[in-house]
């Protein structure tokens, strides 16, 4: 069993959702990354999620745009992401971990081989935005061979007869993008969750988490009540923004606010079922 589905069966068992939070690789130093990447766990995170910078992230918002900007200038590279993976895992080889980029440094990197490292630095999960279920098969042969899950993105555009198509060959989980448009820039009603999460569910087996707008402890309980994990991301990039200096450097405060709003949004998530 993949760390991915070995913990959201252990969720699942202990009857509460999942937190996954997310940073961007290198953002704004390897050595400030490293440290977040290392303390989420024990501030809360059930699996942690890590952008790849990339030029033109076209998902993103205004939030990881510049977080991209920054970590690229501090010189990351998926390489350098993929080195960061395994040292974190001499020191944890539980948490599952998923890298979420774009298609580009894949195909740069080239298909294959990348898959190979990313699974031998103990990835376990993969999030490629514009990778389109029709041209899948340029990487998910070689990320399905080395126990890599590629985990597919749903809208609330993607209608029933789109979803077979879109959910073919993921494993992992679902990622649920709540909103049309950009990352970090609006939420979704809960009604609106309550209404698209079960259809989502007809159409599969696998966990189901929501991201594209969970931004505080109240809407990723909400997200848990009615999916499995919530996916927060601009929120944590935002607090580390506003904790840089005048050059975009990290501050003594750096990483301890991000591992506290860390710590505040796991606490939403552990409680949101209890207060149901």
């Amino acid at each position: 069993m993949s760390r991915i589905a070995a913990r959201f069966a252990a969720l699942r068992a202990e009857g509460r959702g999942a937190l996954i939070p997310f940073l961007e690789a290198w953002d704004p130093d390897a050595a400030t990354s490293m440290a977040l990447l290392r303390g989420m766990q024990r501030a809360g995170a059930d699996l942690i999620e890590i952008g790849c910078p990339f030029t033109d992230p076209m998902a993103d918002g205004p939030t990881i745009q510049a977080a991209g900007r920054r970590a690229l200038k501090a010189g990351a590279t998926l390489a350098r992401t993929l080195a960061m993976v395994r040292d974190f895992r001499r020191d944890d080889d539980a948490t599952p971990v998923i890298l979420m980029g774009y298609l580009n440094p894949i195909l740069s990197y080239g298909p294959e081989r990348f898959s190979t490292d990313a699974a031998a630095s103990g990835v376990d999960g993969l999030i490629v935005v514009d990778l389109p279920p029709e041209e899948s098969d340029m990487l998910l042969p070689h990320a399905t061979a080395r126990g890599l899950d590629l985990i597919r993105l749903v809208a609330p555009t993607t209608d029933d007869a789109r979803l077979p198509k879109v959910l073919d060959g993921s494993s992992g989980f679902v990622y649920y993008v709540s909103i049309t448009g950009i990352t970090g820039t609006r939420s979704a009603a809960y009604d609106d969750l309550a209404a698209a999460i079960p259809r989502v569910r007809h159409a599969t087996s696998l966990p189901i988490a929501i991201g594209f707008g969970v931004r505080s402890p109240a809407q990723a309980a909400e997200a848990v009540r009615v999916a499995d994990a919530a996916v927060v991301a601009s929120a944590l990039i935002d607090t580390l923004a506003a904790s840089l200096d005048a050059e975009g450097r990290a501050t003594p405060v750096t990483v301890r606010r991000v591992l506290d709003q860390v710590r505040a949004l796991a606490e939403g998530v552990r409680n949101a079922r209890v207060a149901a």
